[in-house]
């Protein structure tokens, strides 16, 4: 049977054959550290578990979600938003549920991007940014983010017919996989671009909570302007250790947010009830449990990036985000090193290229794992090198 042109230009995701690689490995004996993916090793807040449980037993909460989903989510969604960023949404205009943050900003292009549109997206970035533009028709311009620009995308070099065809600006800060945060001006002249240019700024806000030394990361939509052309996608995966209970949001502008909503009808019937209602939960938790887990991340990253620096290597110790994104020492491409520290020493990271060819010559480790295993971790890759 043929398949679909769109289909067929999709690359392959990154490291598609890295678990059966482990799952072997781990058969004969060997001892993997798997850093590759950012799926903490950490609990969920038991606020969410309890609410789980209690819910999950209601025959009613059982029922479809449809897009509307649960309304105490949605309100919990947009209290947290005025507490966190204040900055006020309507909780039924403004604010959608999501089976996770992945399937809202993948399918968002379907929304905007047809043959021959044009979006802009980080090289390297979160694949989604890719699949959805390639499965809606359009074409993504890729821009490689370099240490020496910060890792920013620089919107003021993009090419004309670029800038006049761009239907979607993707920008995520804290960035996935650099580690890199935006300084104010920057998302200031990000949604000024689209405003001038009538695009849809998609602001991947994963990591918002994530972040250390005091910073504080912004919302798009404390920016002004920002109501009237960005959405901005939230994720329960990294704050809350809540990667496989597949919940998130987005919010922003009225608009996209309800063509989101028609698009997901034909799609999906919304996330489980009960799974919303623990979601709502982990929110109202933030103050006092998200802290302690973030003091977690930040003593990783303290022993992890001093052990990295006496390896030798150029390390950027991140101010947000559980990822350390380090240059590939002795030129060697990213996806052979990579191989070898798995194949010789059953540590799994991420190659650069995986994340698009603008990775090339990093790879990506993240902060998943013990601190007494992130050392041996750092132990192996001294081996390696």
């Amino acid at each position: 049977m043929r398949t679909a042109a769109q289909y067929e230009i999709l690359p392959a995701y990154p490291l598609a054959d890295v678990p059966q690689i482990k799952r072997a490995l781990v058969a004969r004996g060997v001892d993997v550290i798997d850093l590759g993916a950012g799926d903490a090793d950490l609990a969920p807040p038991p606020a969410a578990v309890a609410a789980l449980r209690e819910t999950a037993l209601d025959p009613l909460m059982g029922r479809y979600p449809f897009q509307l989903g649960l309304p105490a989510y949605r309100e919990a969604v947009s209290a947290w938003m005025l507490r966190r960023f204040g900055v006020s949404v309507d909780p039924f205009r403004e604010v959608l549920p999501l089976i996770g943050s992945k399937e809202g900003i993948a399918h968002i292009a379907f929304a905007y991007v047809g043959p021959g549109d044009v979006t802009i997206l980080p090289d390297p970035g979160y694949q989604p940014y890719i699949g959805g533009t390639l499965l809606a028709g359009g074409r993504p311009h890729t821009v490689p983010l370099r240490a020496e620009h910060d890792f920013l995308i620089r919107l003021d070099e993009l090419p004309p017919d670029v800038r006049s065809r761009a239907r979607v600006l993707y920008l995520n800060y804290p960035n996935n996989p650099t580690a890199a945060v935006a300084p104010r001006a920057y998302l200031e002249a990000a949604v000024e671009f689209c405003r001038a240019h009538d695009a849809l700024l998609v602001y991947d806000n994963a990591y918002s909570e994530i972040a250390f030394d005091g910073y504080r990361p912004p919302s798009i939509l404390e920016i002004p302007g920002a109501r009237d052309v960005a959405v901005e996608f939230h994720s329960f995966s990294k704050t809350y250790n809540m990667t496989g209970w597949r919940i998130g949001w987005a919010a922003g502008n009225a608009e996209a947010i309800a063509a989101l909503g028609r698009l997901k009808a034909f799609l999906d019937t919304g996330q489980f009830l009960p799974i919303q209602a623990a979601a709502a939960a982990a929110l109202a938790s933030y103050d006092e449990w998200v802290p302690r887990n973030v003091a977690v991340f930040r003593d990783r990253r303290d022993s992890f990036g001093a052990a990295l620096t006496a390896l030798g290597l150029d390390v950027r110790i991140p101010q947000a985000t559980m990822y350390f994104w380090v240059p590939v020492p002795g030129g060697e491409a990213s996806e052979s090193f990579a191989r070898r520290a798995l194949l010789q020493q059953g540590l799994v990271m991420m190659p650069g290229n995986a994340l698009g060819r603008g990775g090339e010559g990093y790879f990506r480790m993240a902060l998943t794992q013990r601190p007494d295993r992130l050392l041996e971790a750092a132990a192996r890759l001294g081996r390696i090198l």
